[in-house]
């Protein structure tokens, strides 16, 4: 049995050799709440063990974020942050690995005018596109992983006692990355391994449209020629292995912009914009959203789908199963980073040109020809449940079971 030093010494490693993998004379970028200072600096000194070149932290504080969107004038919104969108585009390009840890408390920014946290959303989005583009090609490398602040344990646990909180969410994170074994390392290369070989499955079936039913949803999802599907587990632009985010249980693809139609109903709560959004439809026509209903959360729904055009749009369906450790934790973490690892999910948004055949080589203007989805936005939400069937259709129209109940078939 690991104690709590031992499965944080580990929670580091993964971040720094599974998650970014650093390089020797690499640049390493942590992006961090400063609730979570205690694994950053863990995290900077191994990323030097390993041979970081610099390792840059750039702290945010949920107080002064909170504060702005509340006493800061309207037009600060609208300008965007371009010093900062061309520093992170120029590490980029340099080859520097980014880290982020997550912290902030879901309800943030409740209360706060829906109009504001959009602005800000779409000029932060268009300032740091470059950048972005950068990540959704996988040509650097790139990861997410999480760090219990108590406004987040809270709500995560709030029937617990308060001094018990953030032990408990400690506990569930530690179990869901594979940080409280005793070599995380072997445990995540065997896991990516398992992965893997769904994709091969799924990649060798070359499935042009999936069928999913469910109390609430009955969608088609068309694929696009030469889609690939993908695990968390990838390569970046000079072959390097690393991981997007810790933990991950998902294997996915690109949706053909346009070949999406019926209606889709969520099944877990969607933290967005500092926001929770919860028990909504979508209904797609030709791909595009055309109506929507959210019990909780609609003008921030609202907000998201007319980001931008590709924003009404999907990029991105995921298949994962009931019977795995996060869903079978029963736990609700409020944080996409998770969730969308107990749930088969979507993603309203950009789709990431690696999910195509040559894609990462392919400029704008090409992955649009082969219908692949752009936006300043990629927004999971959770549809899954014990009671989704997906089925698989092939190019001559039949008709295989991929998920039943749930799960794999």
């Amino acid at each position: 049995m690991l104690d709590f030093k031992q499965k944080l010494e580990n929670y580091a490693l993964l971040a720094v050799k599974i998650g970014v993998n650093i390089q020797p004379g690499q640049t390493l970028v942590v992006n961090a709440d400063i609730a979570a200072s205690e694994l950053v600096r863990l995290v900077v000194r191994k990323a030097y063990e390993e041979g970081a070149k610099l390792v840059k932290v750039i702290y945010s504080d949920e107080f002064v974020t909170r504060a702005r969107y509340e006493l800061a004038p309207s037009a600060s919104f609208l300008e965007a942050p371009q010093w900062h969108a061309d520093e992170m585009e120029d590490l980029g390009k340099k080859g520097a690995a980014i880290l982020t840890i997550i912290s902030t408390n879901p309800d943030l920014l409740s209360g706060i005018e829906a109009g504001r946290i959009a602005d800000n959303q779409r000029t932060t989005g268009q300032a740091m596109a470059p950048y972005r583009e950068l990540m959704m090609g996988n040509h650097i490398s790139w990861n997410g992983l999480a760090f219990p602040s108590p406004s987040w344990a809270a709500k995560v646990f709030p029937t617990a006692p308060p001094e018990q909180q953030v032990d408990l969410l400690w506990d569930a994170i530690f179990k869901a990355v594979r940080a409280d074994q005793e070599d995380p390392i072997a445990a995540w290369t065997q896991h990516l391994d398992g992965l893997q070989k769904r994709c091969t499955t799924l990649n060798n079936r070359k499935y042009r449209k999936l069928h999913y039913t469910a109390p609430g949803t009955d969608l088609t999802i068309e694929l696009p020629e030469g889609h690939i599907w993908c695990q968390a587990g990838a390569v970046n632009g000079r072959g390097v292995p690393f991981v997007a985010n810790i933990p991950t249980e998902e294997v996915f693809t690109a949706p053909l912009k346009t070949g999406v139609n019926g209606k889709v109903s969520s099944t877990k709560p969607l933290s967005y914009g500092g926001n929770i959004i919860d028990r909504f439809t979508l209904t797609l026509e030709n791909g595009k959203v055309t109506d929507y209903t959210a019990e909780e959360g609609s003008e921030t729904l609202a907000a998201l789908l007319s980001m931008d055009e590709g924003s009404a749009f999907l990029g991105e369906v995921a298949l994962v199963p009931f019977h795995s450790p996060i869903s079978e934790s029963g736990i609700l973490y409020y944080t996409t980073l998770f969730d969308e690892n107990a749930s088969c999910h979507l993603a309203i948004g950009a789709a990431y040109a690696f999910t195509l055949q040559e894609g990462i080589h392919m400029t704008k203007e090409q992955l649009a020809e082969k219908g692949m989805n752009q936006s300043l936005t990629h927004v999971d939400f959770m549809m899954g449940s014990p009671d989704m069937n997906i089925d698989g259709i092939t190019d001559d129209g039949a008709s295989e079971p991929i998920f039943r109940n749930g799960n794999w078939a």
